[in-house]
C-alpha cells in the first residue's frame, strides 16, 4: 500500500531513512533546515520538499521526525511552524529523535488533543544501520497505532519493537546508551591493556570475540580503534547529549548510574582534546593520552 509520508530532518540518519521510504514506493515529502539538502534529497529520490515542517506535513498519513534534541523536536512539531498544526485528523506522528521521556509524554498529549496519534521511536544502529536499512527501533505508544506504523518503519529497520506506552521507547533507548557506554570503555581498556602487555591486539580480539566478551562494539570497532581512526560512527557530542538524558532520568527515578556518570566525564575529556566529532570509540584515544 502506497502512503503519503513526511520526513522531518535530513541528517546522517534521516537522509537515508527517508530514502528507504521513497525507494519502497511511498510518496515522500521532506523538510530540512538547510533547504539545499532537502532539494538534493528530492532530486536523488524523486520526492518532494517543503519550506516549513507545517507545509511538509499537509495530507500526510504518517509524519516522521529525526532531529537533534528536545528543543529541536518541539520546534518542528508543536512550534509555530510545527507539523501538529497541519496534520490531518487520524494521522500518526513518529519521533525517531533520541530525546527525553518527558517530551514523549508531552507530544503524546499534544497529538491526542489534536486528534492525532503518536509514537516515540528512537533508533539504534548509527549511520551505517540507517544506510543499510538495518536499524533497531524501540517504540512507545498505543498498540493499534504501532501496528499501522511498524511495517513502514521496517523499510529501514531490521527490528521494530513496541516497548510499552508513550515514553517507553525513549526509556529503552536510555538503557541502550547506558550499556554502550560501559561496553566501549571496557573495550578501550582491554585494547589499551593488550598493547601495554605486548600482545597482538587483532589476535586477542579474534580469540575473545568468540567467547563471552564478544559484542557488536568489539566486532565493528576494534580495527579502527587499533588504527587510531575515529572519524566515523556516532559522535562524542551526540553521546554526551544522550548520556545527559540518561543521568537526568536516573536522578528522577532513583536509579544509580555510577559508571555511566564516570564515562560521561571521560567523554567530556575527549571533547576537551578536540574530539567532539570523533566517534564514541575514541575513549581509547583518551586512555593513550594519559600516558
Amino acid at each position: 500500500m502506497t502512503l503519503k509520508l513526511t520526513f522531518i530532518g535530513l541528517g546522517v540518519m534521516g537522509y537515508p531513512m527517508a530514502g528507504h521510504l521513497a525507494k519502497a514506493g511511498h510518496q515522500v515529502t521532506v523538510y530540512n533546515r538547510s533547504t539545499a539538502k532537502a532539494e538534493k534529497w528530492s532530486t536523488e529520490f524523486k520526492g518532494q520538499f517543503a519550506l516549513t515542517p507545517a507545509l511538509a506535513a499537509q495530507d500526510a498519513d504518517i509524519v516522521f521526525c529525526c532531529v537533534g534534541n528536545d528543543d529541536d523536536v518541539r520546534s518542528v512539531t508543536i512550534g509555530d511552524e510545527g507539523v501538529v498544526n497541519t496534520m490531518k485528523a487520524g494521522s500518526i506522528l513518529v519521533d525517531h529523535t533520541t530525546a527525553s521521556a518527558e517530551l514523549a509524554l508531552e507530544l503524546d498529549t499534544a497529538c491526542r488533543n489534536a486528534g492525532l496519534s503518536f509514537i516515540d521511536a528512537p533508533v539504534s544502529g548509527g549511520q551505517q544501520g540507517a544506510e543499510n536499512g538495518k536499524l533497531t527501533i524501540m517504540c512507545g505508544g498505543e498498540e493499534s497505532t504501532f501496528h499501522i506504523a511498524q511495517p513502514i518503519m521496517s523499510t529501514y529497520a531490521q527490528a521494530v519493537n513496541l516497548m510499552g506506552q508513550a515514553g517507553a521507547g525513549q526509556l529503552t533507548k536510555m538503557v541502550n546508551q547506558i550499556c554502550i557506554a560501559g561496553l566501549v570503555q571496557g573495550l578501550s581498556e582491554g585494547l589499551y591493556f593488550a598493547e601495554k602487555a605486548g600482545l597482538d591486539q587483532n589476535k586477542v580480539i579474534d580469540v575473545i570475540s568468540k567467547g563471552a566478551a564478544g559484542s557488536w562494539q568489539m566486532l565493528n570497532r576494534h580495527k579502527t580503534m587499533i588504527e587510531d581512526q575515529y572519524n566515523h560512527g556516532f559522535a562524542v557530542d551526540w553521546m554526551r547529549k544522550d548520556l545527559d538524558i540518561c543521568l537526568s532520568q536516573g536522578r528522577k527515578i532513583g536509579a544509580k548510574l555510577p559508571i555511566t556518570a564516570i564515562i560521561d566525564q571521560f567523554y567530556a575529556e575527549v571533547q576537551a582534546m578536540g574530539g567532539a566529532r570523533w566517534d564514541t570509540s575514541s575513549l581509547l584515544k583518551r586512555l593513550k593520552a594519559t600516558d
